[in-house]
């Protein structure tokens, strides 16, 4: 099952980013949960969010990787979305 989370960042948290950024990539690759991610951008082309396509067996589970991405445990998000995706183009 796909699940895009979508998270966007509190206002003026990037330095937050910036710390934890590490920590969340190396999160990504030991869950092997991710089939695709990246950051959001704001207008000025700084991170501010971000987009994850999770692979997951269900909901439960996207929600409990959403739970322990350090970027959560760090205070970063303002909001997060967990959304059932289909796969259409690509």
């Amino acid at each position: 099952m796909l699940i895009a989370l979508i998270a966007r960042d509190k206002p003026d948290h990037l330095q937050t980013r910036v710390d934890n950024r590490a920590a969340h990539l190396t999160y990504i690759e030991e869950t092997g949960a991710v089939a695709q991610a990246g950051p959001l951008l704001d207008q000025n082309g700084d991170m501010a969010g971000s987009l994850v396509i999770l692979d997951v067996e269900d909901m439960a589970t996207a929600e409990a990787w959403a739970a322990a991405d350090p970027y959560k445990l760090a205070g970063l998000f303002e909001s997060v979305e967990l959304i059932t995706w289909k796969k259409v183009i690509g």
